[in-house]
Order: structure tokens, then C-alpha cells, then sequence
């Protein structure tokens, strides 16, 4: 099993770092766990425009990460709600199903580009709150040690 975490931007602060290494370290042993960050693009402008190009260069750069057959997975605010236990249940039918190479895109500060959200395989929210990008992939990575804890009938905290 190959989760990818697919984001835009860089982590700047070392705590946020530091959390997503340790739940890197802790998910090696259910699955193969990686981060690839791509460039964001400044933003030039207040217009709508302006959002549409930062927000589509940055999207060619995700795209160039995602490779066939992978189950893309974008973090959208309008996109399903889980809680834990069926998140748990939605990852481990794509396994059994076969879909082991799966990535996770969270995009940058003015969202995806409307062909990474039309690229997508599913749509996932965690809130009708906007996270920082950096917190968002904690608290995702989190959630899918979480999940692998949950399939293994492992303890986790509720």
C-alpha cells in the first residue's frame, strides 16, 4: 500500500514538520508514506482571474505528481464527510479492491484548480472550516495512522 501526501507549498514551521515525520515514522510500518510539495505560485492580484492562474499553475504542478492509476483523493470543503471508523472502512475497501497507490492533494492557500477537483477520484472534507495548508497535513496524516490502527483492530484514542 502506497500513500502519497501530494501538496502545495512547504512547511515552514519545524513543529508542524516535526508532526508530519512523526506520524511518517509511525505509518512505515502499515504502508509506504511519502510527502511531495510542489512550488506555490505567488499571488498577484486581488481578481478572480489572478486566483484562476495561480491557482491552475499550481495545479499542472500537481498533476505532473500524479501518476496513472494512482486513486486520487483532493481536500475539498465541499467535498464527503467521514468520521474515523468509516474513513477507516472507505481506505481499507480501495485496498481490497485493488486501488493500493493512493494520493491525498491538498492544495494551496486559493484552493485546486478545477482540473485537479475534475482529476479527482473523491472529494474529502474534514470540516466546513478552512485549516491552515501546513495543520491540514497533520491532521490528515494523522487521521490515516488512525485509520490503519482502526482496520488492524489496534487501540487508537476516540
Amino acid at each position: 500500500m502506497n500513500i502519497t501526501l501530494l501538496c502545495v507549498g512547504r512547511i515552514k514551521e519545524a513543529f508542524y514538520r516535526d508532526a508530519v515525520a512523526e506520524y511518517a515514522k509511525r505509518l512505515s510500518a502499515y504502508c509506504s508514506f511519502k510527502v511531495i510539495e510542489v512550488d506555490d505560485e505567488p499571488d498577484t492580484g486581488n481578481s478572480a482571474s489572478a486566483s484562476a492562474r495561480v491557482r491552475d499553475i499550481e495545479g499542472e504542478r500537481i498533476l505532473k505528481n500524479i501518476d496513472p492509476g494512482m486513486y486520487v483523493i483532493t481536500l475539498e470543503i465541499k467535498g464527503k464527510k467521514y468520521d474515523s471508523e468509516k474513513f477507516s472502512g472507505m481506505l481499507s475497501d480501495l485496498f481490497v479492491s485493488g486501488k493500493s497507490d493512493i494520493a491525498f492533494v491538498i492544495g494551496g492557500s486559493l484552493g485546486l484548480s478545477e482540473k485537479v477537483s475534475s482529476h479527482s477520484d473523491l472529494k474529502l472534507s474534514f470540516s466546513d472550516m478552512t485549516f491552515p495548508h501546513q495543520l491540514m497535513r497533520v491532521i490528515l496524516s494523522e487521521q490515516i495512522y488512525r485509520a490503519f490502527r482502526i482496520m488492524r483492530g489496534e487501540p487508537y484514542h476516540k
